[in-house]
């Protein structure tokens, strides 16, 4: 298994640690609630350096990254982010990702810590034009700083204001004492804040940077568990549940990240798609009945009749009730409809819900 730079952190912090992505990961520290209610009202973060990193540059850089991802990177400027996806040439999704627009002649590329390989040589086999690739996932340590509190507790490490960068955006600068560190307006929680990606080398100073910067705010490390559940309030997709290469961008909810504007892998098709519908959709649940959604779980219609399946699950320690999110057949998605999750051999009623389920104040 792999260690990222901060596996003594972890460590040495009580973490609890699992095998993640190929990865030595902290899965919770003090338990999973306390870590998602820290984030949601205060700050606290998390060691994503597991995630993979891409760099494709040059004159074709573009024309490449138009050709494998659905969302319209020409729209981009320096500075700005766009959420993409890579379909597979078959209707699903190779892994979805983030485009980092560094200048006209370079992105950067980041992606699921489990699909590194897997989209590096989709992307690569794709390049029939000559763009200049170059992995750089084994180099980058990437922490994710979430929540209300964030701007207040990482200011002072920096000269970018950051109060005045706008979602999706980004900046190149000095951080803690680091030059040319990344910091990004993203996150996968809903609660808003930054995150910072630094060399390997680095990785240990601007930990503790934030840590005792953030001390006054009680800025507290997180672990994965508690990231799985803050994105699932918010209805983000995770790969490998609710996401993969047999689900389409159209019917799991991302057709606004994608652009028919261009010519791009599976263009046709997902056109077809968005024009003609599909056989099924990704939709959002909430438990009314006791009982906790797992994945692969299957879900009823009120005749005891196999409707879907679903793709995610938890007790949501922000709503104090449990939701899920799973794909049921297209006719049966509209919000409040009464559906039934299979959960140990018992029927419990459900009713489809609006996504996000959780909405800040």
């Amino acid at each position: 298994m792999k260690k990222t730079a901060l596996y003594d952190k972890h460590v040495a912090l009580g973490a609890k640690m699992v095998p993640f992505a190929g990865y030595e990961m902290p899965v919770q520290y003090t338990g999973v609630k306390e870590e998602h209610l820290i984030v949601r009202n205060g700050v606290g973060m998390f060691d994503v350096s597991h995630m993979g990193e891409f760099y494709v540059k040059g004159d074709k850089a573009l024309a490449l990254l138009q050709k494998v991802t659905t969302n319209d990177v020409s729209k981009l400027i320096p500075g700005k982010i766009q959420y993409s996806c890579l379909p597979n040439g078959k209707g699903g999704i190779v892994d979805d990702l983030l485009v980092y627009c560094i200048s006209e002649k370079e992105y950067l590329l980041v992606v699921n810590a489990s699909n590194i390989e897997k989209d590096w040589n989709w992307i690569k086999s794709q390049n029939d034009m000559g763009a200049e690739m170059v992995n750089e996932s084994d180099s980058i340590s990437l922490f994710a700083i979430q929540g209300p509190k964030t701007n207040d507790a990482l200011q002072s490490l920096t000269d970018v204001v950051l109060s005045e960068m706008g979602y999706y955006t980004f900046s190149i600068g000095k951080f803690a004492g680091v030059e040319n560190v990344i910091i990004s307006a993203t996150g996968y929680t809903g609660s808003g804040g930054f995150e910072i990606y630094v060399k390997n080398k680095d990785a240990e100073k601007v930990w503790d940077a934030i840590i005792e910067a953030g001390a006054k705010l009680d800025l507290k490390p997180i672990g994965l568990a508690a990231r799985d559940t803050l994105r699932l309030e918010m209805g983000f997709c995770l790969y490998g549940n609710d996401i993969d290469d047999t689900t389409s961008p159209i019917e799991a909810g991302l057709g606004w990240i994608t652009k028919f504007t261009k010519d791009f892998i599976d263009n046709d098709l997902l056109l077809s798609q968005k024009e003609n519908g599909t056989d099924r959709k990704l939709v959002g649940f909430t438990m009314i009945d006791r009982g906790i959604p797992r994945k692969d779980y299957r879900i009823l219609d009120a005749d005891g009749n196999e409707m879907g399946v679903v793709t995610s699950g938890t007790q949501s320690p922000s709503l104090d009730k449990a939701i899920g999110m799973g794909y049921v057949k297209a006719e049966q998605k509209a919000s409040g409809t009464e559906i039934f999750i299979e959960i140990r051999n018992k029927s419990l009623k459900a009713e489809i819900t609006k996504l996000p389920f959780y909405k800040a104040d």
